[in-house]
């Protein structure tokens, strides 16, 4: 008997993270959190019900439920939840699509998604709820700190360092060995020649800094 997972989340993250769980035959996912619209409570989302929000979770228990997976794109707001969860004594699953390449021998951290067409090469370390998008490619001897969104056709050449709750945009390219800070934005299309800081938006061709992230401490 397959046991039951509940996805916290109820847009287009969690959608892709459902299919993932269904195609690995897993867990059967008992339905959907969202805190975000309160409205939805008891709604049909992509076969499952949207339970409600954060009020849910004294209730999963009882449903049978010790196993949940973060469905948004939030790096901070992720790690926030995910904190929660473990405090509350859930347990944290992964979700790797089973046309994602994964190198023997590479640890991924608890609540982490790796979508279809991902490639992770060997030597490299994959944090907690990190999202490898589709189609990625994280290069041998990468580390991936936790929280890290590594969007839909990334490049990371070999030992780049990517720092906790860094979202790197749609098609970005980093040359090997450059370590991008914590709490980082780098744009869509850019190309990261050098070292990134913490707490920066960059973007462009080569990837130049270009303001402080809005509320980064």
């Amino acid at each position: 008997m397959r046991k039951k997972l509940v996805i916290w989340g109820a847009s287009g993250h969690a959608l892709v993270l459902a299919d993932i769980i269904r195609l690995r035959g897993e867990y059967e996912i008992a339905g959907f959190l969202d805190d975000v619209n309160p409205d939805r409570r008891n709604t049909e989302f992509c076969g499952a019900t949207v339970l409600g929000g954060q009020e849910q979770l004294d209730l999963l228990p009882q449903m049978g439920v010790h196993d949940l997976l973060v469905g948004f794109g939030d790096c901070r707001a992720r790690l926030k939840v995910a904190e929660l969860l473990l405090a509350r004594g859930f347990r944290l699953t992964v979700a790797i699509h089973p046309q994602a390449t994964i190198a023997p021998g590479v640890p991924v951290g608890a609540g982490t998604a790796i979508m279809a067409g991902a490639v992770v090469n060997a030597g490299s370390q994959i944090g907690e709820n990190v999202i490898i998008n589709t189609c990625a490619s994280v290069d041998h001897e990468c580390i991936i700190e936790k929280g890290a969104h590594i969007c839909p056709g990334v490049h990371l050449a070999g030992k780049v360092v990517v720092g906790q709750a860094t979202w790197i945009g749609i098609g970005a390219t980093v040359i090997d060995k450059v370590r991008i800070g914590e709490h980082a934005l780098i744009g869509a299309g850019a190309v990261v020649v050098n070292d990134i800081p913490d707490g920066v938006v960059a973007y462009g061709v080569p990837a130049r800094v270009i303001r402080k992230v809005v509320n980064y401490d």
